[in-house]
């Protein structure tokens, strides 16, 4: 059983986090306080700088626990984690709860947040975060620890999503799941998925043909995406749980780019004449109308939580470029303003940003457009070619794929930038990113 600290949510655009923390811990091995605010700059291309200390109660599977933090923690774009050898005297405390210990150490080696770990017993663990500049205690958990590598990467898992909520507001990076499509072979991929962390890989599909653009379902127990043969294009839809694939085959032979909408509907271009077009599927896969009616080719649809909003790319104004549909009043403008090769939307579920990619040069950019300011945003500098972002369901999170190390991979940043970090996938190359609900 767990008792956890409350933590507040955080305004999403700000650059400077405003942390606040009720000091009212459930366990009886932790005293009350007073609540506080502490400030930690923590966005974009500013770093928060973590260390733990060395653990209390020091049982076999300790520094176990600690590897799997660090792991966790150093996957996200603005966290860096210190090592022990880098705090002068070392990473001891006197007490896990923060008493006695001398914050100005781990300030020295420029800490912002101290993490402290208490075993009870073999099973049971005390884990503590506190702010290094004036040693306020920001929140803790009391955790149930199970038999194995799994019930430590678990509870690993639970208390850095505590931390992310404490630190962005929300915490499911590290419960939440990416759909990707893996090379097998000329002309054979298939859709993976895999917790951001590189934990639970699993392959969904194994269908001949190419297996490409997935995408989730709200609920999480559907992912849709195009099948490609040698003789047919095709709308796959696997059903998680009882892991079988379905196939459709429209008319016209064009399947591209598939999504859910928020009602459990699939948007996806279909060829309707000359060029394809955005439908709406029903919940049998029956065509049942045109979400924009155009005669040019629109492509890629993405849509916000509440389906109000939709981007997409159309190349109606002679280019391909990035275009949002608003259904609340029918109109269509252009927002990729530069460039003259724009792709791959992917709105964010609260309906503020547009990331997409531009090719520039030899390669492609990821960008965000603020539908808030109206301001653009490069996200990605290379090297290689960044394509196909896709945003986490918090809205803050981006995933996309790279080639900056000679092979196609799959990459984090966030909403505002910062340094992108690889996401474990095993071998092979990596592409279409799809980021979906939390797992269930």
């Amino acid at each position: 059983m767990k008792r956890t600290m409350s933590t507040p949510r955080k305004q999403p655009l700000r650059m400077v986090l405003t942390l606040m923390a009720c000091l009212v811990f459930c366990s009886a091995n932790i005293a009350a306080a007073a609540p506080y605010t502490v400030e930690v700059v923590g966005a974009g291309s500013n770093m928060v700088n973590v260390v733990q200390a060395t653990p209390m109660g020091e049982t076999s599977r300790a520094y176990s626990l600690q590897q799997a933090i660090d792991a966790n923690l150093s996957l996200i774009p603005f966290i860096a984690v210190i090592g022990p050898s880098g705090i002068p005297g070392g990473a001891e405390v006197p007490s896990a709860s923060g008493e006695g210990a001398d914050f100005k150490r781990f300030a020295m080696a420029n800490a912002h947040m101290l993490i402290t770990s208490n075993w009870l017993d073999s099973s049971q663990v005390e884990l503590r975060c506190f702010e290094v500049t004036e040693g306020r205690f920001m929140f803790g958990s009391r955790y149930s620890v199970g038999g194995g590598e799994e019930g430590l990467y678990d509870v690993a898992d639970e208390f850095c999503a505590e931390f992310l909520k404490a630190v962005i507001g929300r915490g499911d990076f590290f419960s939440s799941m990416l759909a990707f499509v893996k090379s097998d072979g000329v002309n054979k991929m298939d859709i993976w998925c895999v917790q951001p962390n590189g934990r639970r890989l699993s392959r969904l599909t194994n269908m001949r043909g190419e297996a490409i653009s997935p995408a989730w379902s709200p609920d999480g127990r559907r992912v849709v995406f195009t099948h490609i043969d040698k003789r047919s294009h095709g709308l796959g839809i696997y059903d998680v749980v009882s892991k079988s694939v379905q196939r459709i085959k429209f008319a016209g032979n064009t399947v591209i780019g598939p999504t859910f909408l928020p009602d459990g509907r699939v948007a996806v271009s279909l060829t309707d004449g000359r060029n394809p077009s955005i439908f709406r599927l029903g919940h049998g896969m029956q065509k049942e109308s045109k979400l924009d009616d155009s005669s040019a080719i629109d492509v890629s649809p993405s849509l916000d939580a509440s389906g109000l909003l939709m981007a997409f790319t159309s190349n109606r104004l002679g280019n391909p470029h990035v275009f949002l549909k608003d259904f609340r009043n029918g109109m269509v403008r252009r927002i990729s303003q530069s460039g003259t090769y724009n792709t791959d939307p992917s709105i964010s579920p609260d309906g503020t940003l547009v990331a997409f990619a531009r090719r520039e040069g030899g390669g492609h950019r990821i960008f965000v457009q603020d539908l808030v300011t109206g301001q653009e945003r490069q996200l990605t500098f290379g090297p290689g070619s960044d394509e196909e972002p896709c945003f986490a369901p918090d809205s803050y999170f981006i995933a996309f794929m790279s080639t900056r190390n000679g092979q196609k991979e799959i990459y984090i940043t966030t909403r505002n930038g910062g340094q992108a970090r690889r996401l474990p996938t095993g071998s092979g190359d990596a592409s279409f990113p799809a980021w979906g609900p939390a797992a269930r």
